[in-house]
């Protein structure tokens, strides 16, 4: 099922200071989010104030005005704001724009503040774009001192204790893009062309020796190249002339210099093809419900004075958004089972077919949705509540049809009911005329539809009722011998137990029914849960491949530098990172077989129809994948 999303048409705060000066979420921004089903790509612009960053992130949502781009020294994005956009290439993603407060500005002079809004926009986004003027040289690297800093804001686990290797925060920190502003240089080295990526990694070059001027300038090239692949840069002309860039919200691409307009498709292009969707440890996937509830997590570790925690985030976001999964899932059950399920159904089987149907997308809706559940507590939790809102569904469609049956029986048998009361059957003969308006009133009955499933119980009821009425008429019918009486007395109950039988198959038959269904349950949720957890092990596996590329092309480049002690230093990291890949393809079936009996044994206590098989599909099920 497609995702929902939203298409803003103007940009709105997310996270601003209160009057206290502390950060908050504003809610109205959390409530767009909430709504979007969808993956997003969120790509978040940082830089300095003045800097021209809200024209890029405009040109990125297709329009030329949205964020405020100001025309004077003062800055005009407060805080973080947000411009959720269909993706232009991703029809089942939706593109989250984050346009941040200029860094540095002399009029707030809160670097605090400007750490935790950097912060923000590095654990938020999947893309970050850093936004300067001139060159990349190091002053400019001095001014990016916010990247040094980052695991002063950051802990990846909770029970950290040193310094964490680069590769754990590479895993979760998004992709990096350097745009540089009014570039007036050409772009060779020892006059030989080169391209802006080029650039860009010749400025991170580190210098060799060990004293506190080549420390300082190592230090934001090594956090750079440490915690942020892969890397991009994009350089820009001048837009326009200085009273044109006076008026920049009322130019279009025709007042602009045609090759700053080239470069910033350029750009724009770059990043709708480039930018990834925004993912959290182990490749877990976020919706813009998700971010929402990540944004509100790390502003209020902030606010407590807390530094966020990536671990923590992902445990408390899975609690969350597995307890939202579960009620999504109800509703869409419920939903959908009043719009299809009209009352009685003719037949179990009728039932069935529909719930199965509408459960296979409930179910899809949680495992879309719902992550970290590793002892499966809350798909449990699911199966149970979709069981018992089709317990009730199943108790009113009985109820429907005994009300049903009995009304139609009312109806066809009233005749009868007449004959009896007027005295009719009272006569010589009146047992045969009985037993024969009897009989075809039974037939009339059973040859009615819409009588559902409770219709050969609801009818021996009736008639085992009226079972001493017969008796009395037969035995007031002094036109029958006593061995006739005998004999049709014998008859009457040998149809009475024939009723009997009929009742009971119709009851078995539904219980038979219900029973399948508890195993197709069981067999739908493994289904579904064996090929997320194979998507969500493919997910993992990528992003650990993409970490030890890194590494080993980081590696590369500092081997080719010069720097052989750093090189055998990280060869230690890459040699865990390979390890813990083999150790998680490795444990992979024993997981996935725990899973599975986990499910299976603590589902027998709500859906006992599953005990014979459960050994046997886990197996079964398993084999499907290896």
């Amino acid at each position: 099922m497609p995702g929902q999303t939203v298409s803003m048409k103007e940009p709105v705060c997310l996270i601003e200071n209160d009057s206290d000066g502390k950060l908050h979420v504003v809610r109205s921004a959390l409530d767009i989010l909430d709504q979007i089903d969808q993956h997003v790509v969120v790509v978040s612009v940082v830089g300095l104030y003045r800097t021209g960053k809200s024209y890029l992130m405009n040109k990125l949502a297709g329009k030329s005005k949205g964020f405020a781009l100001g025309a004077t020294i003062q800055s005009k994005t407060k805080g973080i704001w947000m411009w959720c956009v269909p993706h232009p290439l991703k029809p089942d993603h939706t593109l989250v724009l984050l346009d941040t407060e200029g860094l540095g500005d002399v009029e707030k002079g809160d670097t605090k503040n400007d750490n935790w809004i950097f912060t923000l926009a590095v654990l938020l986004s999947s893309t970050l774009v850093y936004n300067s003027m001139g060159t990349i040289d190091n002053h400019a690297l001095e001014k990016l001192h916010y990247v040094t800093e980052l695991t002063e804001h950051i802990k990846v686990k909770s029970n950290q204790q040193n310094e964490e290797e680069s590769s754990e925060y590479l895993r979760f920190f998004p992709s990096f893009v350097w745009t540089v502003r009014d570039f007036t240089l050409t772009l060779e080295i020892d006059g030989n062309p080169i391209t802006e990526n080029e650039y860009l990694e010749n400025a991170l070059k580190l210098r060799t020796g060990s004293s506190k001027v080549v420390q300082q300038y190592n230090l934001p090239r090594s956090c750079l190249r440490n915690y942020f692949s892969p890397r991009w840069c994009f350089v820009f002309d001048r837009p326009a002339n200085a009273e044109k860039m006076k008026r920049m919200e009322e130019l279009t691409d025709d007042d602009l210099d045609p090759s700053f307009v080239k470069q910033a498709k350029k750009f724009t292009d770059h990043i709708f093809t480039e930018a990834k969707t925004k993912s959290l440890k182990n490749g877990l996937k976020v919706t813009g419900r998700l971010l929402g509830n990540l944004a509100e997590t790390y502003v209020s570790a902030i606010r407590s004075g807390n530094i966020p925690c990536l671990d923590n985030a992902v445990v408390a976001l899975a609690q969350i958004e597995n307890s939202s999964a579960i009620q999504r899932a109800r509703a869409h059950y419920q939903k959908e089972m009043a719009n299809w399920v009209v009352y009685p159904t003719d037949t179990q089987e009728d039932l069935s077919e529909i719930h199965s149907s509408v459960e296979k997308e409930a179910v899809a809706i949680f495992i879309n949705s719902s992550f970290k559940d590793e002892d499966r507590r809350y798909q449990l939790e699911l199966m149970k509540v979709l069981q018992e809102e089709y317990d009730k569904i199943c108790e009113r469609n009985s109820k429907e049809s005994r009300k049903a049956c009995e009304s139609k029986i009312e109806c066809i048998f009233a005749p009868i009911e007449e004959k009896i009361k007027d005295g009719s059957y009272m006569t010589p003969g009146g047992y045969k005329e009985y037993c024969y308006d009897q009989k075809l009133s039974a037939s009339e009955y059973r040859s009615e539809g819409g009588r559902g499933i409770k219709a050969e119980e609801v009818l021996k009821e009736y008639l085992e009722k009226k079972a001493s009425i017969g008796h009395t008429i037969l035995s007031a019918d002094n036109s029958l011998s006593e061995a006739e009486q005998r004999a049709e007395a014998e008859q009457a109950k040998r149809l009475a137990a024939e009723r009997e039988t009929q009742a009971r198959e119709e009851m078995v038959a539904v219980q038979e029914r219900l029973i399948k269904d508890q195993q197709k349950t069981y067999e739908e949720n493994i289904n579904q849960l064996m090929e997320k957890m194979e998507k969500d092990s493919k997910h993992a596996i990528e992003e650990h491949d993409r970490v030890l590329e890194a590494r080993l092309k980081e590696q590369s480049d500092l081997l080719q530098q010069g720097f052989h002690d750093k090189s055998r230093e990280m060869q230690s990291e890459i040699d865990n990172l390979k390890r813990m890949k083999t150790q998680e393809e490795e444990n992979k079936p024993s997981f996935m077989r725990t899973a599975l009996d986990t499910i299976g044994t603590a589902a027998t206590m709500f859906l006992p129809g599953i005990i014979p098989k459960v050994g046997g599909m886990a197996l079964n099920f398993i084999s499907r994948f290896f």
